[in-house]
């Protein structure tokens, strides 16, 4: 009986190897499928979290750039607050300085001292502001974005044809922006 025992649970033993055996090949090829389809959705994932990091990267920089701007153009609005009373207050500057040249003669005269100191803290008050005076004389390099002019004569000599023969009007820049252009005639 021994012997008959040992057969029937040796086949028994090698039936339930097959089985396992046959088991463990399905079990490892279900999981390979799986692993794949997770690999897959991991892939997909990866993907759409990259998708997802640019939309945000791109989205921070449009913020970071709409920062700078606005915080440019508020400076801008800061420095050019005053823009409208300073172009207002030109003329007055401009009176000034056509009265101060018709009494050169009378520099003695207390009425020209007091009229010229008046006429220093004007200009000075207006300067601490920003206003800053446009240097342009007879004889520079006529520049249509920063001359105005308003006639042409011939040019009294050759080295003017083409440049700056008289300025009519002071110009103005406020900041880095001209408020008002020099008003100017050119040699022909």
């Amino acid at each position: 009986m021994a012997t008959e025992d040992k057969t029937p649970d040796n086949t028994v033993d090698e039936a339930a190897q097959e089985q396992f055996v046959n088991e463990a090949e399905d079990a490892t090829v279900e999981p390979t499928e799986e692993v794949k389809d997770e690999r897959s959705e991991l892939e997909i994932a990866k993907d759409q979290l990259a998708e997802e990091k640019d939309k945000f990267l791109r989205l921070f920089a449009e913020f970071e750039n709409y920062k700078r701007r606005t915080t440019k153009e508020r400076i801008e609005l800061y420095k050019t607050a005053g823009q409208e009373v300073i172009q207002a207050m030109l003329p007055v500057a401009d009176d000034f300085d056509r009265a101060l040249n018709e009494f050169k003669g009378d520099k003695d005269d207390v009425h020209v001292k007091g009229m010229t100191l008046i006429s220093n803290k004007f200009k000075e008050t207006l300067k601490s502001k920003g206003l800053e005076e446009m240097s342009v004389k007879a004889g520079d390099d006529f520049n249509a974005d920063q001359h105005e002019a308003i006639t042409q004569i011939p040019a009294p000599n050759k080295k003017l044809k083409g440049k700056i023969v008289d300025v009519i009007e002071k110009g103005y820049k406020l900041g880095d922006k001209i408020i008002r252009f020099p008003k100017v005639v050119t040699g022909q």
